[in-house]
């Protein structure tokens, strides 16, 4: 315990760093995410803009990169990541390569949550007038606003899981706190201080997210 007083500035700059992180993430990969899973939707055979060429292009490439471990994806796209950051390892490359493995999980989860919207109230905004892209503003896309928040809800919980590997391409964050001070250290007080912190910030997500979820469906 004496220990983790000790180290009391280090645990809330990691702490501040795994927020950081989980918060770039969200903000890349969220809207990087949308796009795709908004393109997998309009695109698909009988959609509002039906291309088979560019849905299957799509759906390749995310059938492709989803499966692959997170671990495995990070030295994968370190090239990229030294391209488009300037650097392979750090806290900046992780966000790159978080962003990229979450924009295909969101895409994903958007895809599904707006194939749950009523093909009728698709048809009836047609039969009215509705070009695509107005039905998918004022339509589609707040039809599935609840499911998508807690959607998005799930792939935060997951951003924050994996900003624990971070350590292993020179980033911070708790998770490389705990592995440094704690589990190298054999101080498994301050292992844990940081596994409770962690647990705090996916219950705070979680309930967030189901509470505007609630709120969302009961207009």
């Amino acid at each position: 315990m004496d220990r983790l007083f000790e180290l009391g500035g280090e645990f809330w700059v990691a702490a501040a760093e795994t927020l950081y992180m989980v918060a770039l993430t969200l903000l890349f990969g969220g809207i990087l995410g949308l796009l795709i899973g908004i393109a997998l939707y309009t695109t698909r055979p009988g959609s509002l803009t039906e291309n088979k060429v560019v849905f299957n292009v799509v759906n390749v490439v995310i059938n492709f990169f989803r499966p692959i471990p997170f671990i495995i994806f990070i030295p994968a796209v370190q090239p990229l990541a030294r391209l488009v950051v300037g650097t392979g390892i750090g806290n900046n490359a992780l966000i790159f390569a978080l962003s990229l493995a979450a924009s295909f999980a969101i895409g994903r989860i958007v895809e599904q949550n707006l194939l749950t919207v009523s093909p009728g109230v698709v048809e009836a905004a047609r039969a009215m007038g509705a070009g695509p892209f107005r039905i998918l503003r004022t339509v589609v896309l707040p039809e599935a606003l609840g499911p998508l928040i807690l959607g998005y809800t799930f792939v935060i919980v997951a951003i924050i899981d994996m900003t624990a590997v971070a350590g292993y391409i020179g980033g911070g964050g708790l998770g490389n706190f705990a592995l440094v001070y704690g589990y190298r250290q054999f101080e498994p007080v301050i292992t844990w201080a940081a596994v409770i912190l962690i647990v705090v910030f996916v219950q705070v997500v979680q309930f967030l997210g189901n509470w505007l979820a609630r709120k969302v469906l009961r207009r």
